[in-house]
């Protein structure tokens, strides 16, 4: 296995709108990130993905780019980006931006001149359709409600939009439009930065004939995804972006891609293949989720377990994992599948022992290192999210579903849950802001906060300053083969780490119920030392230990 710095680096994910105020208007800021890179040191973090800063009308916050050269107005200037950038360095910190190359903004001069008319020469960067029947091209729905083709008047046919219908999707089958984004990438790699996280970056490549995605009951527009992720050329784009522009930098590249598999993924971030370093699968944070029904399922501890060892064994030899529970986009993992009343300092704890021991390159958001939760609150108004406000324009306004299940769904999904402002102490607005802010901020910010966890040597926070440094001072936490043990057993993930003569022993509880921990008859040690548990351990014992609720235990196995 090749060393690289990126597969011993933590990263540390900043959406810039809900991390922290400089100047007081209820928006976070590049200089507020700036303010906070003290802090980030502190905590240990190698790297920061900071969600999108270009300029953009903010559709989907960020995510629907009009410039990609220039800073959003709410979050400063290209000299606040390159303070950042100075400041961040001169700590050791590497920064990772977010490139979304797989569409623009409707706001983009290229998309404005596109709509213009059929013979236009950027018409030819976009999607664009003739309708069947009076009707779209084709069934495909939009990741947030409704069809993924929009009519526009102006030359009578329609454009592609997998997301919001002002995210139209570029069309890289135009070598100009690879081009231009070529010549982006550089741009800012020659600034300094150090990486990119690549958005939906496996549904770049659409299939030449645009067929129907298969039909899903109750369903009026199924799936885009079905049909579009890891598209006939997706690889062929990637290689030649890596060929142009990112072999020739010394950067770390993560894409995110739905609906991949292992087999599928060792594509992307193969060595020999010279693609990308890591993508983001989903399969372990959609095992409790209920799409079609949008509903809570209930965890199976055997199936979350043998996801991540599929993922971990499937990328042992020649590619790398990333490792996360939290993002932008995802509920807070503590409230999902840990316990955020009673047992939620030890539930944190035992979550990210679970997580940060396995191979990969593990991905903190922000708040998760102080156990930030899921917020609910009292009305649809207080949202922001788009994902949100169409799922109740498209299910509630329309009768197809009442009010209070789609707020319980809300609750439980909703991706507000993860832009709350980060919590830095107990004054008014959590010390995010001075002023109210663009989404209101978590009630519970009072208990949960950095300030009251900073000095707290027992503290989430705390807890994940040695997770860090353990990863940093034992090369077996990054590069040791891992193996699951006790398959079958239903409220225990155990499994271990090996390299060359050196072996860890990863034991987590996963409920609030006191469970045994038999030690497998075929592990074979002389004796053992305790690396870090989230209680108080006393014997040395481990043959067999009583676990209790939201245990986690790490032994070094001699």
């Amino acid at each position: 296995m090749r060393k690289k710095w990126w597969k011993e680096s933590v990263v540390y994910q900043i959406y810039p709108r809900s991390f922290k105020d400089s100047n007081g208007d209820g928006i976070g800021d590049l200089k507020g990130i700036v303010e906070k890179l003290d802090y980030l040191k502190y905590l240990g973090v190698d790297v920061l993905w900071i969600s999108p800063i270009f300029k953009s009308p903010n559709d989907d916050n960020g995510y629907d780019i009009s410039d990609y050269r220039n800073i959003m107005d709410d979050f400063g200037t290209m000299e606040d980006f390159d303070e950042l950038l100075s400041e961040a360095h001169k700590r050791g910190i590497k920064i990772l931006l977010d490139l979304v190359a797989n569409h623009t903004s409707d706001e983009h001069h290229w998309f404005i001149e596109s709509r213009k008319s059929k013979d236009n020469k950027y018409r030819d960067y976009y999607i664009w359709k003739e309708g069947k029947n009076g009707e779209e091209p084709n069934n495909w729905g939009s990741a947030f409600g409704g069809s993924a083709w929009e009519y526009d008047e102006n030359t009578n046919m329609y454009y592609l939009h997998c997301f919001s219908k002002k995210q139209p999707d570029l069309n890289w089958e135009n070598p100009n439009v690879r081009k231009e984004i070529h010549d982006i990438v550089r741009w800012w790699l020659d600034k300094g930065v150090d990486g990119f996280r690549m958005d939906v970056i496996n549904a770049i490549s659409k299939h030449p004939d645009f067929p129907d995605a298969p039909e899903t009951e109750g369903v009026d527009y199924p799936d885009f995804g079905l049909v579009v992720m890891n598209g006939p050329k997706v690889h062929d784009y990637l290689r030649e972006l890596n060929e142009e522009v990112l072999s020739k930098y010394n950067i770390m590249t993560v894409g995110e891609t739905p609906l991949v598999t292992p087999e599928i993924a060792i594509k992307y971030v193969a060595e020999d293949r010279r693609e990308l370093n890591m993508v983001f699968c989903f399969e372990h944070v959609d095992l409790d989720r209920d799409y079609i029904n949008l509903r809570k399922k209930p965890l199976n501890l055997v199936e979350l377990k043998r996801v991540f060892t599929k993922w971990q064994k499937g990328l042992e030899q020649g590619g790398w994992n990333s490792l996360y529970w939290n993002n932008h986009d995802q509920p807070r993992v503590v409230s999902r599948f840990g316990d955020d009343k009673e047992y939620w300092e030890k539930s944190a704890k035992m979550l990210a022992t679970c997580l940060h021991f396995m191979q990969g390159t593990p991905y903190i958001y922000q708040g998760e290192e102080i156990g930030m939760t899921n917020v609910k609150f009292e009305s649809i108004n207080e949202y922001r999210d788009i994902a949100t406000l169409n799922l109740y324009k498209n299910e509630v306004l329309t009768g197809k579903r009442s009010m209070n299940e789609i707020m319980e769904y809300t609750y439980q999904f909703g991706r507000d849950n993860a832009r709350t402002p980060m919590q830095w102490d107990d004054t008014e607005y959590a010390g995010f802001s001075k002023v109210k802010p663009w989404i209101k901020v978590n009630p519970n910010y009072k208990k949960i906060n950095v300030k009251s966890q900073i000095n707290d040597e027992n503290s989430i926070l705390n807890y994940y300053r040695k997770l860090i440094k353990i990863r940093k001072e034992n090369e077996i936490v990054v590069y040791g083969i891992y193996d699951l043990i006790l398959e079958e057993d239903e409220n225990i993930y155990a499994y271990t780490r090996t390299l060359d003569n050196k072996k860890l022993l990863i034991i987590c509880n996963f409920n609030e119920k006191e469970n045994i921990f038999n030690m497998p008859k075929d592990i074979n040690y002389k004796t053992c030392k305790l690396i870090i548990s989230n209680y108080e351990v006393f014997e040395n014992k481990i043959d067999e230990i009583k676990l209790r609720p939201y245990e986690a235990r790490v032994y070094e196995l001699i």
